[in-house]
């Protein structure tokens, strides 16, 4: 027979075996003519997938490991691989769900296709354009470096130039002295010279008189003996001294500038990314009318200060040497006087349950640990005021300068290692006013967040010191002053300041839009602090009490 001829007779339709095939269904992997095709389209309740029989796609069965004779026509749900004919009616898979292998196989087809797609037209040009960008960054990191080493050098030149000045005017000023002191010393010499040319002149005329024996002479002369006893008016002249004083490196370092901190940040994409999202907290909505849970009396005279050791026990600092560890029952659990016997200026509790406070009388930062204290910081030219102890168990310092002049922020790592200060704008005006009031926290997105009380603001840096706004009291509210003192965040980020004069608490979000007050029928509200269940503690001042309030 003609091979062509058997060709043709080989190549028939699978379900009518008779026509001609001109199509082929991949979903069910048989061959179909035209009319078979539509009767095999018509049934909606398998996709099937058509296609002219040359663009087929040949299908490679895999053989069964278990029956060599046997094809894996089938797919195990349960067992999650392909089984042949006989692996379905035999005990191993009684009860398992199975599923055609190639309804299996177009569905995990078009699953790959889909990623395929994605990862050609989405995914991977992101990767290119970040590549891109990463690799222009480090094109531009030599000019960008290079602009810091320039700037550096020209404050150095500018300090040098300063140096040269006063050291020259210094020199001007010596030689200036040293002029005068000789000029004081020839008049002074002239005068005793005169009067040595007078007394020679007088012992040359004794001399001629007594030789002379000229009774004349001898009865005329008056004697001036007694006018040359007094001896002309000695000048001291003290040469002056130059104090130099010890170069504070501190201070030379601060008015060199400070070099913000690199800030290296991941971002993360919200559309492409496929890893988990990071955690974040629970929304905790605000409370329509938050409630007082619990009162403390303290027993101080005034209460300043706050500090949560845990959901039921706080520190407290008043206007004494002593501070109390209190439990929501006013039950003293233990008291601690400060090692120099100064009243505190500020306390805080470390992430490890330990005390710090701050002595601005002998400028100190303490720390309390098993009821030792120790003395962690001694500054210079500076007194602590406010603490707090960071997410990272940094500690976060506000200072005022001997002077009261300036004010700062100051990161302390390792307690002793002095890492980052926060005290000018980006046009180098003060962040802060230069009264001594005022407390600061973190917040959970990193920004440092300060009461300042002298300037009747909420002034907000990122961790960088970087200003990212002020908040200064509620913007329909101007008929009332805005009075903050202690500050604090929650969970939520949002950020809470006492205002003083007007008994309330401003609750603001982390981006400084007010929210609410909270009022609590609250009675000069001081310091603040938050547990770990976002219950805030206020301390009153005149009443000395804390108040525990639900607000969340």
């Amino acid at each position: 027979m003609d091979p062509f001829r058997r060709a043709q007779i080989i190549l028939l339709c699978d379900l009518c075996k008779t026509a001609h095939l001109q199509s082929h269904c991949e979903r069910c992997d048989i061959n179909l003519c035209q009319t078979c095709a539509g009767k095999h389209l018509s049934d909606s309740s398998i996709r099937h997938k058509v296609v002219p029989y040359k663009y087929r796609k040949s299908l490679n069965y895999s053989t069964c490991p278990d029956h060599a004779d046997e094809l894996c026509k089938h797919y195990c749900e349960k067992c999650d691989l392909p089984v042949c004919s006989t692996c379905v009616s035999s005990s191993k898979h009684e009860g398992h769900d199975i599923s055609d292998i190639l309804e299996k196989l177009c569905a995990k087809t078009e699953s790959l296709q889909k990623d395929l797609d994605e990862l050609e037209t989405r995914i991977y040009p992101r990767y290119e354009e970040m590549a891109s960008d990463v690799q222009t960054e480090k094109v531009e990191l030599e000019t960008n470096y290079g602009e810091l080493t320039t700037i550096a050098d020209q404050q150095g030149e500018a300090l040098h130039r300063e140096i040269t000045a006063i050291v020259n005017q210094r020199k001007s000023d010596i030689q200036e002295m040293k002029i005068k002191h000789l000029s004081t010393l020839n008049k002074n010499t002239d005068e005793i010279t005169q009067k040595m040319a007078e007394l020679k002149q007088i012992m040359s005329d004794l001399k001629s008189i007594l030789k002379s024996n000229d009774v004349s002479l001898t009865s005329t002369y008056k004697s001036r003996t007694s006018e040359f006893r007094t001896l002309p008016p000695k000048v001291r002249v003290t040469v002056p001294s130059l104090s130099a004083q010890k170069i504070n490196k501190d201070q030379l370092n601060e008015m060199f500038g400070s070099l913000s901190p690199l800030s290296i940040n991941t971002e993360h994409g919200d559309t492409i990314k496929s890893a988990e999202a990071v955690s974040s907290p629970p929304v905790k909505p605000l409370l329509d009318e938050p409630r007082v849970t619990a009162t403390i009396d303290t027993g101080y005279t005034y209460l300043h200060s706050v500090s949560c050791l845990s959901e039921d026990q706080v520190w407290t600092r008043g206007k004494n040497e002593t501070m109390k560890l209190l439990n929501l029952q006013s039950e003293l659990l233990t008291s601690i006087q400060t090692k120099s016997g100064n009243r505190p200026g500020d306390i805080a509790v470390t992430r490890d349950g330990d005390l710090v406070y701050t002595d601005y009388h002998d400028n100190t930062i303490n720390l309390i640990k098993n009821k030792q204290i120790q003395t962690v910081i001694t500054l210079q030219g500076w007194s602590p005021r406010s603490v707090c102890c960071t997410a990272g168990n940094n500690l976060l310092v506000t200072m005022d300068s001997d002077d009261v002049k300036q004010s700062k922020v100051v990161r302390y790592s390792g307690s002793t290692e002095k890492q980052q200060s926060i005290q000018f704008d980006d046009q180098g005006r003060p962040l802060y006013s230069s009264g001594d009031i005022k407390y600061l926290s973190e917040n959970k997105n990193l920004d440092i967040c300060v009461a300042d009380y002298t300037a009747r603001a909420v002034v907000v840096v990122n961790q960088s010191g970087k200003l990212r706004f002020r908040y200064t009291g509620h913007p329909s509210n101007t008929q009332q002053s805005f009075d903050p003192v202690g500050i604090t965040t929650d969970s939520q980020s949002h950020i809470l300041t006492a205002d003083y004069n007007n008994d309330r608490i401003h609750i603001l979000d982390q981006d400084g839009q007010f929210l609410r007050y909270i009022h609590c029928h609250l009675e000069s509200p001081w310091g603040l602090c938050v547990d770990i269940r976002d219950n805030l503690f206020v301390a009153e001042c005149f009443t000395a009490k804390v108040k525990k309030i639900q607000y969340l």
